[in-house]
């Protein structure tokens, strides 16, 4: 399947998903106690005490000074790499771990904050009570079905613009109170017009990105036909809130934000993701594959690579890696291993890879009887990658084979995002001199040509913009 396929069969998929889950909602809605359960099946918290103290404190002081001062709100920080924040039912607040990248400073974030306590203040959430999962659930499935970051991400801004535009004048109602909560807490407004903009020099990236790969991807609020910059509706209901600003009014709080961001993982956390006891995986080869749950597993001798071994012993599973021919994998199994019949034979596909598996027959001299074993070619680059499967007196081999054939399916490259992540990229901040220009600092930080136009998203200089001396400056680096 192409990418173009894989994106348009993606979004077919998410507005049929999205249609079915509208629909359980109008049912019987969730509670926002049960979808917070929910999401962290799939999303991990980001665990960060000083961050997420961070941000519920400044939760708590816009919910102060708003309509529901008093009530409780749930804040909460998604280990998500995703542009986005969102609210779900009963006052649950989300931000992604992947938002703080963008921002710059406490007044920007305290904006987003601002501008999702007001979705839940302004009555909005009402019918919106999947929201925070139907974007999750796309997601992921965009991900297994793809097996590609980049259909993941696209995936996300999907998912999000389909579940967040809730309409420009949702957006704007919630601007217009986000505005009003930042002025009664001394904030410049004007923060949320850079924040916003900020967004929306990420989604014209991105949809140009994709735009190449005949895909669509809007981002985070995703209403504004033109720049927010330049939206006079925007301007205006934000403008209108610097009538409320207090006396007390407060800096944008960079320093404290640089402070607490410094470090910040960049992108995907691979760091985070549990690597199970099951999986082996060779660097060298570039490849991996996950035994059954609960079975132990062992470096073989060659040819066999490894072997495994179900908690009774009742099952085996042995990869072996040869040398692969110009014969298909089906071709492969009569000619190279010398198999003279493969019963209920198929083609398989593991990480889009060619393959074939079948069942052999074989004399079983103790039984004295016939006994099946599973076998499976899978080619990746120069190599034919075989697995076998058996059994032992007192198991039941169809219930085995089925372990066999799940654990043969889970055979993939490892990539390269997965071999750089086992160190993750970060945030950092520098001080620019007279000479800093962004194609100066990807060389710097051997970051790569198309990270650029990212450079100057996350410090508000897209799409051209270059650093001044003596400014502080956001890269991401190893």
């Amino acid at each position: 399947m192409s990418v173009n396929q894989k994106l348009n069969f993606f979004s077919t998929l998410a507005v049929v998903t999205l249609a079915f889950l509208a629909t359980q909602t109008s049912l019987s809605a969730s509670s926002g106690q049960k979808q917070y359960e929910e999401l962290l099946k799939r999303t991990p918290l980001f665990k960060d005490p000083k961050l997420t103290s961070y941000i519920e404190n400044l939760g708590a002081q816009v919910v102060s000074v708003s309509e529901m001062a008093g009530e409780k709100f749930i804040f909460t920080l998604l280990d998500d790499p995703a542009l986005n924040a969102f609210a779900t039912a009963d006052n649950y607040v989300y931000i992604n771990r992947g938002l703080l990248n963008y921002v710059s400073n406490e007044a920007q974030l305290v904006s987003v904050i601002a501008h999702e306590v007001a979705h839940v203040t302004r009555g909005h959430i009402n019918k919106q009570s999947t929201s925070g999962t139907a974007t999750q659930i796309l997601s992921t499935v965009a991900a297994v079905l793809a097996n590609s970051n980049e259909v993941y991400e696209a995936g996300m801004a999907y998912g999000n613009s389909k579940v967040r535009s809730m309409g420009r004048n949702h957006e704007l109602e919630a601007d217009q109170s986000g505005a009003e909560y930042m002025a009664k807490l001394g904030y410049d407004v004007d923060q949320m017009i850079s924040m916003l903009s900020i967004m929306k020099d990420f989604e014209t990236l991105q949809k140009d990105q994709a735009r190449r790969k005949g895909a669509t991807r809007p981002t985070y609020h995703g209403v504004f036909a033109s720049h927010p910059r330049n939206d006079a509706r925007l301007r205006a209901v934000v403008s209108r809130a610097k009538t409320l600003i207090t006396d007390n009014t407060r800096e944008n709080g960079a320093e404290k934000y640089r402070t607490l961001t410094q470090n910040l993982i960049w992108g995907e956390n691979f760091l985070a993701k549990n690597i199970p006891k099951e999986r082996f995986s060779d660097l060298n080869w570039r490849v991996r594959f996950d035994y059954p749950k609960g079975w132990v597993h062992a470096r073989g001798t060659a040819p066999v690579a490894t072997t495994g071994r179900e908690p009774q012993g009742l099952s085996t599973l042995s990869m072996s890696r040869l040398t692969r021919t110009a014969q298909t994998p089906e071709e492969y199994l009569y000619n190279q291993l010398n198999i003279s019949e493969v019963r209920d034979g198929e083609a398989i596909t593991p990480a889009r890879l060619q393959g074939f598996t079948g069942l052999i027959p074989r004399f079983d001299k103790i039984r004295k009887q016939e006994s099946l074993i599973r076998v499976a070619v899978v080619y990746y680059k120069l190599n034919a990658y075989v697995f076998e499967g058996e059994t032992s007196r007192g198991a039941k081999f169809v219930e085995q084979d089925k372990l066999f054939l799940d654990a043969i399916n889970t055979f993939r490259p490892i990539s390269q995002a997965e071999i750089a992540g086992q160190k993750p990229q970060r945030i950092h901040y520098v001080k620019a001199t007279a000479k800093t220009t962004f194609d100066g600092l990807a060389n710097a930080f051997n970051l790569s040509k198309t990270d650029v136009d990212t450079l100057r998203v996350i410090n508000g200089l897209y799409p051209a913009g270059e650093p001044q001396a003596g400014e502080i400056v956001k890269v991401f680096r190893q």
